[in-house]
């Protein structure tokens, strides 16, 4: 898919700002690092999950575990989705008791996160689930509504927002594109198209 992306709503220095932002919100909703742990939903939730638990360490000194969801068979509509990147969850923390916050990079029907509660109720018993996005950009279909949010994104049924990472991608930047006809909306391959 070479097609030029419409708008670059955040780049790199926005992304980063919002990280910084969302980091210290954390902490002053969960009065600091105690029991603390990040999830971050794969492909890019996870990226930006080690990117915040990072500045959490910038922060406070202290490293908050970081663990990694892969919720491609938890999804309620994998099965209409024929084949299911099979990437791997790793949670190396006991769940229960923590007060856990799932990162994600874009959020919109709210049935990754859906399966993404799913995925860590099936782990144990945590004290709190927390939300964390990058980009909102409603069209929710289910009663989500994330915590921590790096940028509301109106947006239309008819684009994708898509967030691209340095380490994955070659660049950092949050980008809208016209969804082809018959294409599925969806965030990016990783390694580009």
């Amino acid at each position: 898919m070479g097609t030029k992306p419409k708008a670059v709503i955040m780049d790199e220095t926005a992304i980063n700002r919002a990280i910084t932002r969302i980091a210290h919100e954390i902490l002053e909703r969960n009065e600091g690092t105690e029991n603390l742990a990040l999830v971050g939903i794969v492909t890019r939730g996870d990226l930006l999950a080690k990117q915040l638990v990072e500045k959490i360490e910038e922060i406070e000194g202290v490293r908050v575990p970081l663990g990694s969801l892969d919720i491609s068979f938890y999804r309620d509509d994998y099965l209409t989705n024929l084949a299911p990147e099979i990437h791997a969850t790793h949670i190396p923390f006991d769940v229960d008791g923590k007060r856990i916050v799932l990162v994600d990079d874009v959020l919109y029907t709210g049935r990754t996160i859906r399966a993404a509660l799913d995925a860590v109720m099936d782990l144990g018993r945590p004290a709190a689930i927390e939300l964390a996005v990058l980009v909102d950009r409603g069209h929710r279909e289910l009663p989500i509504c994330p915590d921590f949010v790096g940028k509301n994104v109106p947006s239309s049924h008819e684009e994708n927002v898509r967030l691209y990472l340095k380490e994955v991608d070659g660049r950092s930047s949050v980008e809208i594109f016209d969804v082809e006809p018959g294409a599925r909306v969806g965030s990016a391959p990783l390694g580009g198209e």
